[in-house]
C-alpha cells in the first residue's frame, strides 16, 4: 500500500506525491555537496530580489544570541518585550520558517531544496537579514527544547510540556550545540559585512568589500542549509552529517574573512586619512605638518631621517622653525630631479648667512620623502643607491607612509609623479609644487614660491617674445636644453667663438652626463633683423624710478644687453630653456669655452653646466676687468642705489661718478 505524503513546494504549495513519485522528485533534485561554488551563487542570487523589507536587526540579534548561548534566563528580554509588542518579522513568518525546516526529509538534496524555499520566501530581505531571521526561525525550536531541559520539577506546567515534548527521551547532540555557536560566530562576520557595506565607503577605496560581496551569497546558502540540517536532526526526523555542512560553511567564511580583514586595514586608512586631513586645518609648525605625512599611530614603525649614511638622532625636530622643500617621489626614473636639488643645495651651502629677498638660505633644508607600494628587497636596494647620491635629508620608512593620502589628495602628488612642496616653519604650503619653477629657473627662482617663478618670466617674457620676432625657430627650444645665443661685429671671433662652442657640444664628458647643448648665431640666417632686435631693446629701456622689483631687474637686463652691445668683439647670452643664467662679454667668453677641458670636471662636481660655467667666466672676466667696462648713465644711479643701514634705507646722495669708455683698448680708438 503506497502512503500519500504532503510536500512543500518552493512556492509554498503543497502537493501529494506517493512513495514512488517523491523518489522520482528527489532524483531531479540536486545535491548542494556535488556542486560548484558559482552554480550555487548562480541559483541563490538570482532569488534575491531587493533588501527594503524591514526587520528589527538588533532586537532579533539579541534574542537568537541568549537563546544559542544557551542561558537559561534570557537577560532583559521581559523588560524589551513588555515596550515592544511585536517585531518584525512576526511570530508566523518564523514559525512558517521553522515548521518547513522540521518536516524537512533527511537528504542534502531535501536540504538544498528547503534552503532554496527559505531564500525565496525571504528574497525581499538582504542578505545579512536572511541569514539572521533562518536563524530566529530555528531559535523557536531550539529554544524551546533548552528551556524545557532546564525547567525545575516544581514547574508543574513546564513539566507537562516537557513530557509533552518527550524531552526527557531526547538529546541535543554535541555536533548540533558547536555548529550552532559557530553559526553565531559566522553571522558575525556577515553583519561586519553587511555594516560596513552601508557606511557609505567608496568601493575604489575599499575594494576588499566588493571581494567580499562575490562571498556573502555563498555564506548565507550555507549558513541557511546548515541551519534546516540541524532542524531536521534536532527533531530526530533527520541524520545528516552536520560536519560536511560545516567543512563547506567554513571554506567559504575563510575567504570571507580574508577580505574582511583586507577591508578593516582600507577602512583604517580612510579614517586615519579624514583624522589627519581634520588635524591639518590646525597644525603647529613644519613638525606637526611633517609627523601628519610621516608618522603612525601607536606601535608602528619609526620614521628614520638620514643625512647620508648618518642617522639624525633629533628626528623630524631637525626642521624646526626651518623651511622644508619635500621632494616626493618613487624610485625610477629621478636622476634629473636628484642632479637638480642636489645643485640647489650646493647653492645653499654657499654663504648661508646671505640673505635673499628677505630669506636667510641656511634656513631651507631639503627632505626627501619616497613613496612606494611594496618595500621589497629589491626595493630597498634600490632605494638604499639613491640615497648615497643625495647630499641632503632622507626619509627612511619601509612601509606605506601613514600620510600617503594627504600627500595624494592635498599635495597633489599623482602617478609617480615627483613633486617639490614648499613647508614654511608655521607648517603652512607656501609653494604646493616648486619643481616646475626649480626645473626652469634653478636657484635663481629662491624662496620657490610661485611668485618667484612669475617674477622671473616676466623679467624675460618681453626678451623671449622679441628673440622671436628675429627668428621663430627660437620657439623649437626646450626646457632642458643649455642654448648660447650670440652675436657681434668681429667675423673672426664670431667664427672663433662658434667653432668652440661646437668643440663642447661633441665632448664625451658632456654627452656623459646627459647635458643639451646648442647655440645659435644672431642673424646668421637673416642679417636684417639685427637692428630690429637692438632696437627693440633700446625700446625697453626708461630713464625714470622702476615701477617695482620686477621692473628694475628689467632695466637692469636691458643695460646689461645694451652695454654688451658696445663689445667690440661679441656678446653672449647662456639660458637653460627660458632662464637666462649669464650675460657674457665676448672675450672672456670665448676663454671660457675654449678652456673647457680646464673646467669641465666642475660640471660634474657643480652638478650644473651653467654654475660651473659662470664661475670659470667669473675669473676670466676679473682678469680682463678693464677692457670689458660699460658706460652708466648717472641718472640711473641716482634711481636705484640706497643706503644699506637697515636703520636708514634712504637713497643715498652721489658724490662722484667714474666714467670708462668700451674702447680705450681699441687701436683704432680716438681715445686718449
Amino acid at each position: 500500500m503506497s502512503i500519500a505524503l504532503s510536500y512543500v513546494a518552493p512556492n509554498g504549495g503543497k502537493i501529494q506525491q506517493n512513495g514512488t513519485s517523491q523518489q522520482q522528485q528527489k532524483s531531479q533534485l540536486p545535491n548542494p555537496f556535488e556542486l560548484e561554488d558559482y552554480h550555487i551563487l548562480n541559483k541563490v542570487y538570482l532569488t534575491h530580489v531587493n533588501d527594503d523589507e524591514k526587520y528589527d536587526k538588533d532586537l532579533l540579534f539579541n534574542l537568537v544570541s541568549n537563546i544559542i548561548s544557551g542561558s537559561s534566563q534570557i537577560s532583559g528580554t521581559n523588560q524589551v518585550l513588555n515596550t515592544q509588542i511585536s517585531f518584525k518579522p512576526d511570530f508566523p513568518a518564523l514559525k512558517r520558517i521553522s515548521c518547513q525546516m522540521i518536516t524537512t526529509r533527511g537528504t542534502a538534496e531535501c536540504a538544498h531544496q528547503t534552503t532554496m524555499w527559505i531564500l525565496q520566501h525571504l528574497r525581499g530581505f538582504s542578505w545579512d537579514a536572511k541569514a539572521l531571521i533562518t536563524l530566529a526561525a530555528f531559535s523557536l525550536e531550539y529554544g524551546e527544547f533548552m528551556h524545557l531541559y532546564r525547567i525545575q520539577s516544581s514547574d508543574t506546567l513546564g513539566n507537562t510540556l516537557k513530557q509533552l515534548n518527550q524531552v526527557q527521551f531526547r538529546k541535543v547532540p554535541s555536533d548540533i550545540t558547536d555548529i550552532v555557536a559557530f553559526l553565531l560566530q559566522v553571522f558575525q562576520h556577515i553583519i561586519q559585512w553587511a555594516t560596513w557595506s552601508t557606511m557609505g565607503y567608496d568601493i575604489e577605496e575599499v575594494h576588499s568589500l566588493s571581494d567580499a560581496m562575490q562571498e556573502i551569497p555563498l555564506v548565507v546558502y550555507w549558513t541557511v542549509a546548515t541551519v534546516v540540517a540541524c532542524s531536521g536532526n534536532l527533531v530526530g526526523i533527520s541524520e545528516h552529517i552536520l560536519s560536511d555542512y560545516r567543512k563547506r560553511l567554513s571554506g567559504v567564511i575563510m575567504r570571507l574573512k580574508d577580505h574582511l580583514e583586507n577591508s578593516k586595514v582600507q577602512i583604517d586608512r580612510i579614517d586615519d586619512y579624514y583624522r589627519r586631513l581634520k588635524e591639518s586645518e590646525n597644525i603647529k609648525g613644519v613638525v606637526g605638518f611633517l609627523r601628519l605625512l610621516i608618522q603612525g599611530n601607536g606601535s608602528d614603525q619609526i620614521p628614520l631621517i638620514y643625512k647620508g649614511n648618518i642617522q639624525v638622532r633629533t628626528g623630524l625636530e631637525v626642521f624646526k622653525q626651518n623651511y622644508v622643500l619635500l621632494f616626493i617621489s618613487g624610485l625610477d626614473s629621478i636622476g634629473d630631479e636628484i642632479l637638480l636639488l642636489n645643485s640647489i643645495y650646493n647653492r645653499l651651502q654657499d654663504n648661508p648667512q646671505e640673505v635673499i629677498k628677505g630669506f636667510k638660505k641656511e634656513d631651507f633644508k631639503i627632505l626627501w620623502i619616497p613613496i612606494v607600494d611594496i618595500w621589497d628587497e629589491v626595493a630597498k636596494n634600490q632605494f638604499r643607491i639613491l640615497k648615497e647620491s643625495m647630499k641632503w635629508y632622507v626619509l627612511e620608512y619601509f612601509s606605506e607612509l601613514p600620510g600617503v593620502g594627504i600627500i595624494k589628495n592635498r599635495l597633489n602628488y599623482v602617478d609617480n609623479k615627483p613633486i617639490v612642496p614648499v613647508i614654511n616653519p608655521q607648517g603652512e604650503i607656501m609653494n604646493e609644487n616648486a619643481m616646475e619653477i626649480i626645473f626652469q629657473w634653478g636657484f635663481d627662482a629662491f624662496p620657490f614660491r610661485k611668485m618667484d617663478g612669475d617674477d622671473l618670466f616676466k623679467k624675460w617674457a618681453w626678451f623671449w617674445n622679441l628673440m622671436k620676432k628675429v627668428d621663430i625657430n627660437i620657439e623649437d627650444m626646450k626646457r632642458d636644453t643649455y642654448i648660447f645665443i650670440y652675436g657681434g661685429n668681429d667675423p673672426k671671433w664670431i667664427q672663433d667663438f662658434t667653432r668652440a662652442i661646437g668643440n663642447i657640444q661633441k665632448n664625451q664628458s658632456i654627452k656623459n652626463v646627459d647635458i643639451n647643448i646648442d647655440y645659435y648665431q644672431l642673424g646668421k640666417q637673416n642679417p636684417a633683423k639685427i637692428p630690429y632686435f637692438w632696437i627693440g631693446i633700446d625700446g625697453r629701456k626708461q630713464n625714470k624710478i622702476c615701477h617695482d622689483r620686477v621692473d628694475c631687474e628689467i632695466q637692469e637686463a636691458v643695460k646689461s644687453l645694451l652695454c654688451l652691445k658696445q663689445d667690440p668683439l661679441g656678446w653672449v647670452l647662456l639660458s637653460k630653456g627660458y632662464h637666462v643664467t649669464l650675460l657674457g662679454h665676448g672675450e672672456p667668453m670665448y676663454q671660457t669655452v675654449a678652456d673647457f677641458e680646464k673646467w669641465k670636471d666642475n660640471v660634474v662636481e657643480k652638478e650644473s653646466f651653467d654654475i660651473a660655467f659662470k664661475e670659470y667666466y667669473n675669473t676670466k672676466l676679473k682678469e680682463m676687468s678693464s677692457s670689458v667696462s660699460c658706460a652708466v648713465n648717472s641718472s640711473d644711479v641716482l634711481a636705484t642705489i640706497t643706503c644699506p643701514n637697515p636703520t636708514c634705507g634712504r637713497v643715498m646722495e652721489v658724490t662722484s661718478v667714474n666714467y670708462k669708455c668700451c674702447h680705450r683698448d681699441d687701436q683704432n680708438s680716438c681715445c686718449i
